[in-house]
């Protein structure tokens, strides 16, 4: 009798633990969903790969300074620059998945710099990839004074072997790469060209305006003050239509090499990988009021570029048909680091 009632006392007590503990288990979760559902309860931090003041910050900066109404918690841009982008891009990748530190990804950190660099720490798809916000046209330039007057002068002299100079933003940006991509589209001697690195876009522009190198890629906003002011003249542009902006410039596939297009810039907001779903959501929903703003749409094309608001898996879509371009032609060139 006694064995009878000392385990109904312990298949009580069992009993009881067992409704503490899903009660308590409840407790927890409850609380764990609320806080999903309620992304963001706290500002949200959006790291900028890259120095205040270029394409990269003035991305940023515009999505931190209109999207908050739309997010429900004030952005905080902050600059963490270093490497060509890697320094910044890294700290996210290792940062909490939990949707509190973004990163204002762009087109060189996340596909130029792992398309030429094999050894940096992340691929090209390491990412939660959110959304793209934008896309930055870019042109080849020349002086204005340069025997080049179209595309057609400055091809000739790529067929016929003649030596040329350009500058670029520095090894591994993508106004170096972009005329690996050429070279290779026109199926020329890589060794007949002499890459001159800058620091920034300014310095590479500046180069081509004075002469000191033969023509360059460049950012169309960055350069549209040159060309306005008749220091630079364009001879293709890398939209697919021409641009409102300079209507007498051909576009890549006018003058002959549609792969020319993968030379475009673009910003995005990217996290760390494995971003919780609702946080994805979250952001995505933000993206898509965001081009709803009046502010940020004129903003965005008083800079030269061009909104393109676009979802996830556009938007992974986008990026791996450009690497794949890129990657292929620093493969062919020897120009990628293993």
């Amino acid at each position: 009798m006694r064995f009878r009632t000392n385990l109904a006392s312990i298949t009580g007590s069992l009993r009881t633990g067992l409704i503490a503990l899903t009660v308590s288990a409840v407790v927890l979760v409850i609380p764990s969903l609320a806080a999903a559902a309620d992304y963001p309860t706290r500002p949200v931090t959006i790291v900028i790969p890259y120095g205040p003041g270029g394409a990269a910050d003035l991305s940023a900066r515009l999505v931190a300074g209109n999207a908050p109404g739309f997010l429900g918690q004030p952005i905080l841009p902050v600059n963490k620059t270093g490497a060509a982008g890697v320094t910044g891009s890294t700290f996210v990748l290792n940062s909490k998945p939990d949707g509190y530190t973004m990163l204002s990804a762009r087109v060189g950190s996340q596909m130029g710099v792992p398309a030429m660099n094999k050894t940096i720490p992340y691929g090209w798809d390491d990412f939660t990839i959110v959304g793209m916000t934008e896309l930055n046209p870019f042109v080849l330039i020349v002086a204005a004074d340069s025997p080049y007057k179209t595309f057609a002068d400055l091809e000739k002299a790529v067929k016929d072997g003649v030596e040329l100079s350009y500058s670029s933003a520095g090894v591994g940006t993508l106004l170096h790469i972009a005329t690996a991509v050429m070279v290779d589209s026109m199926q020329a001697d890589a060794d007949n060209f002499t890459h001159i690195p800058f620091k920034g876009g300014g310095k590479a522009r500046t180069a081509v305006v004075a002469g000191q190198v033969d023509f360059s890629w460049g950012n169309l906003s960055a350069s549209m003050g040159a060309l306005e002011a008749g220091q630079l003249r364009a001879l293709a542009v890398t939209t697919k239509e021409r641009f409102a902006a300079i209507p007498d410039v051909p576009t890549a596939s006018e003058v002959g090499y549609d792969s020319l297009e993968k030379i475009i810039g673009w910003s995005a907001i990217y996290g760390p990988p494995d971003l919780p779903d609702d946080v994805v959501a979250k952001w995505v929903d933000t993206l898509q009021q965001l081009k709803e703003s009046a502010g940020w749409l004129r903003l965005t094309k008083g800079l030269g570029n061009i909104v393109n608001v676009l979802g996830p898996d556009e938007t992974r879509a986008f990026v791996e048909e450009q690497y794949q371009v890129f990657d292929s032609a620093l493969e062919k060139l020897g120009m990628t680091i293993k």
